[in-house]
């Protein structure tokens, strides 16, 4: 597996990533899917502020993604970036995640960012150990900010100083 930038033609696989989190997971707290069209938006907006979108490939396309982009919109903020990845169903818990991760950290150090946040759902033991492990710590805890498929979800937000 390699982590590589993404480019418009892995934009499909992103999409059904994407769609199945929305539908089936609590990483992404959206309850309705997105078209093509909304990726493209999205794509071309990180990339256009000069963030990266990388995918885990494996040589049959897109298993994985990541990306970060501004935290806040004010100019306090700048250094703080808040990211998200987010691997297939099929290739779980076969190194995607981390892969991607430690790929985000190195470019957020090299656009000379001092902090990368991450909001987890509390539930999500597999994500607050990957980043635990990578030296992420609980800077907060949200009870019931949120809530999906009926029932009210705890927000973590995980820090790492860069």
């Amino acid at each position: 597996m390699s982590v590589r930038p993404a480019t418009t033609a892995d934009l499909p696989a992103i999409l059904a990533i994407y769609n199945d989190a929305v539908a089936s997971t609590t990483a992404i707290w959206n309850w309705s899917p997105v078209d093509l069209a909304n990726r493209q938006a999205w794509f071309a907006t990180r990339t256009g502020q000069g963030y990266p979108v990388l995918v885990a490939d494996t040589g049959a396309g897109a298993e994985g993604y990541a990306s970060f982009g501004d935290w806040r919109a004010f100019e306090g903020y700048r250094h703080t970036v808040e990211h998200s990845v987010y691997v297939a169903a099929s290739a779980r818990g076969r190194g995607h995640g981390r892969a991607l991760l430690g790929a985000l950290i190195e470019e957020a150090r090299g656009l000379g960012k001092h902090v990368m946040l991450g909001g987890i759902d509390a539930a999500n033991a597999p994500s607050l150990a990957l980043h635990a492990r990578f030296g992420f710590v609980e800077t907060a805890r949200m009870p019931e900010v949120g809530q999906k498929f009926g029932r009210w979800l705890d927000l973590v937000f995980m820090q790492k100083m860069l």
